[in-house]
This record gives structure tokens, sequence and C-alpha cells, in this order.
């Protein structure tokens, strides 16, 4: 698509202030000396699309809205070394497309983060492509072809198409070829396993319903099954937000303090927040973790782990319903099999099919 100069020009200029405000000093460093080049490999890359992303242009693309995150997500995956967690491929997305604080912490019907579930999304449909791995640690990582391949907006639509249609043929159910056409629907490893993974929200959904004090009864119980002893619930008026404390044994010569916050939300959980925390801390323990059913915006990620202060661990509700999994705790493990079509390829050369029913062969 066409992106007139004057176009180029603002995407240049947003580009250079938004280095110049992290911090990075000169003209150089701002990004504005080499912007030329950038503006171009922009352009060729879909800029139209990403911009639409951030507000610049309002364009209507085919395809769900998640698809313009097919090249970035492969972009931030090279940046981050080749490989990452989903928080730092959507901080680091957010960061290249200028997606602002606000728009990251829109939320789906669900109670995801919009940003992160568009993230999660793109990460499915370039997984099942092959552009990227999982490991069981939901660590993100990419293959060969993800490695040395870039995507424009058109082939991130052919590779949306070529999955979906690859997809409905293994799955052949309309309920999830619907969910397809409907972002935000659900979480794509939700669809991705059809109708048994639909335990994930409604698990969420219970754990909400519960009362301040029963989630924190709930919490005290997943830290015990985690390893945690002594955990009492200390919640009091005055208390500076502390809600529980428990001693971790690392080794038989080795255990830690730990206190937790518990906090039963719909929203995100700020950085004042996290600062709170660590300041009720202060004196009393060195480790912290705030479990949420919410989530944690990228500054109170950031501000958790700052340089010189007492790093908080942070638990949010999709965290929090991994953790159920491992534990097997309110969770009752169902064995099933999927039928894997790509098998029987070897076996469709000769274009004709075996009857199961008789040794004639069918056409």
């Amino acid at each position: 698509p066409a992106i007139s100069l004057r176009f180029q020009s603002q995407a240049c200029h947003a580009r250079a202030g938004y280095h110049a405000i992290r911090g990075r000093q000169g003209w150089k460093q701002s990004g504005a000396y080499d912007c030329h080049l950038p503006a171009l490999q922009d352009l060729k890359r879909g800029w139209s699309e990403r911009a639409e992303g951030i507000g610049i242009m309002s364009t209507k693309s085919k395809g769900p809205q998640f698809v313009r995150f097919f090249g970035p997500a492969l972009d931030a995956l090279r940046a981050l070394g080749g490989s990452g967690s989903p928080n730092e491929v959507a901080d680091r997305i957010a960061e290249m497309l200028q997606i602002s604080v606000k728009q990251q912490e829109e939320l789906t019907s669900s109670g995801q983060q919009r940003h992160l579930n568009r993230v999660q999304w793109a990460r499915f449909y370039l997984s099942k492509a092959g552009f990227i791995s999982s490991s069981e640690r939901g660590v993100w990582a990419l293959t060969d072809k993800g490695r040395n391949r870039t995507l424009t907006h058109e082939d991130a639509l052919e590779v949306f198409h070529e999955v979906r249609r690859k997809f409905q043929e293994e799955r052949r159910l309309a309920k999830v070829s619907k969910a397809d056409d409907k972002e935000d629907s659900e979480s794509p490893d939700e669809v991705e396993a059809a109708v048994g993974q639909s335990y994930r929200e409604q698990l969420l959904k219970l754990i909400k319903s519960l009362s301040p004090s029963g989630f924190e009864r709930l919490c005290q119980r997943l830290l015990r099954e985690a390893g945690f002893t002594q955990v009492n619930i200390t919640g009091r008026a005055g208390d500076g937000g502390i809600d529980g404390v428990g001693i971790l044994q690392i080794n038989p010569f080795v255990s830690f303090q730990v206190l937790f916050q518990c906090k039963r939300y719909d929203r995100s959980v700020n950085p004042s927040q996290v600062r709170d925390f660590r300041g009720a801390m202060e004196g009393r323990a060195d480790k912290g973790i705030i479990i949420t059913t919410g989530t944690f915006t990228a500054d109170a990620r950031r501000e958790a782990l700052r340089d010189g202060a007492r790093p908080i661990e942070l638990v949010d509700g999709q965290k929090l319903i991994e953790m159920f999994e491992h534990l097997h705790l309110g969770l009752k493990p169902i064995k099933t099999f999927e039928v894997d079509v790509d098998f029987f390829d070897d076996f469709r050369e000769d274009g004709g099919a075996t009857d199961l029913g008789s040794n004639t062969k069918t056409e």
C-alpha cells in the first residue's frame, strides 16, 4: 500500500521522539539519523497495518486484528535473542508499534488484556505454521523457519488462511470455526483444545466469585500445595496490604520468609501498588508475592524487578490458572486423543482410499 511522504516523516519523528523519551541521547541514538532506511523497511513490511494499530491511520484490513502482529512477533523474538516469555514479547511489540499504556490495559470480556490476547493469537498461528515453538515452561522461541523469515501483512494473511483451513480440516467443529472468526472470544490455547480447554475461563470466573476472605484462604492453600510451610493469613487494617506470610524451604540449610498479597481484581495492578507492597515489606521479609485474578501493567512488571529494590514475584490470572493445572488443584485431569491428519498424507499419494469395511478400493 502507498504511504505518503508526510506519513513516513510523521512515523520517523514518532519513533525518534519515543526513543528520546526513553532516555537515549543524541541525534543518531534517538533514531532520527537513520530514519529513512527504517521508513522504507517499514513500508515493505506493511507499515499501514502497524499505523492502524497505534491510531495513526484508520484502515480496515482483511482478517482479524491480531494478524497484524504476526510480523512484529517474529521481529520481537529476534530482538530478544530468539526466545522470550509471552509478556516480554508483548512488551517489545508494544514498544515497537508505540501502543499506549491505556490501549495495553484494555480488557476482553473474559478479563484478559486485549493486547496480550492478540499477541497470543499471533503466537498460536505462527506456531501452527512452524515459525515459533513453545516449551513446556511457556517460553516462545523462533524455529529455523521463523529466524530466517520476515512477514509482510499480505504474508501474514496468507499464513492465517492456510492455518485456518488446516485447523478446520482437523477439527471439523462449527464451534471452533466460529471462534476463529470472533476475535477475543477466547484465548488461542482454549480454541486449540476446542471444548476441552473451556475450563480455564470457568475456573477463573469461579475464583473471582469468591469473597475476599475466601480468595485469601484459596491462596493460602495454593502456597501450601506449592511447598510453602507455616502459611498464615495475617491481613488486618493498617498492615500495608500484607495478607499473609509463609516460609519457603530451599534446602535443609536455607529458608526464606515470604509475605504475600491477594488481589481479587478484574482490572490491572499498577506500579504504585507494587511500590506500596514493597514498602510494607520493609524490615519484615526479603521476598514478596502479589497474587491477582487480574493482570499487571507493563510498568508494574518493571517495578517488581527494578534494580536496587527487593524483587517481588507477580502472579496474574493466567499464571494462577497454570499453577492450578500444574498442581491438579481443583481440577480433574481427563485423557483424550486427537487425530493427526498429517500422518495420513503419505497414504493419499495413490489417489485412492481403502474402505475400512471391505477389501475393495474406493475412488
